[in-house]
């Protein structure tokens, strides 16, 4: 039975500097013949909140339960999912492997969670800054966002 839900491509990048510090991050979403790209920043932060915030923000701004095909280059983030890390963290109460610590950015791993609920989602691992137009400019949003916000501090 074919899925019907929307085909959506979501492309995510976020970048801190330094880390923790100013972070921002970048999503382009592709549907079809559409694009839309989001960013944001935060003050300190880290770079693994703003791959995450990246993700979030852009299921987010689906409107409906789509089959999403997400591309990062954040393995903490792939892995999570496609490894089964969310699950033993889950299991040992959001404690790390072998209880020795909490489980860091527990309350955006949460809301991941519940968005993967509501959509369809394949997590895709692609190599940083090596030339792929969509994670280039993913890089670029949460670059530009990262440096509007130190840009109002000063």
């Amino acid at each position: 039975m074919q899925d019907s839900r929307t085909q959506v491509e979501i492309y995510t990048d976020g970048a801190c500097s330094p880390n923790p510090g100013n972070g921002g991050w970048g999503a382009i979403l592709i549907m079809g013949e559409n694009r839309r790209e989001l960013s944001g920043a935060e003050t300190e932060t880290t770079n693994n909140r703003m791959e995450l915030l990246a993700a979030i923000r852009a299921l987010q701004a689906l409107k409906r339960s789509c089959s999403v095909e997400l591309y990062t280059d954040s393995s903490y983030l792939r892995n999570a999912f496609a490894q089964g890390w969310l699950e033993n963290w889950q299991r040992n109460g959001w404690r790390t492997k072998g209880g020795k610590g909490k489980v860091l950015n527990q309350d955006l791993w949460q809301e991941l969670i519940h968005l993967t609920k509501t959509h369809q989602v394949q997590w895709h691992w692609v190599k940083a800054h090596a030339g792929h137009p969509e994670n280039e400019r993913a890089d670029e949003l949460a670059v530009e966002a990262r440096k509007g916000l130190v840009e109002k501090e000063d």
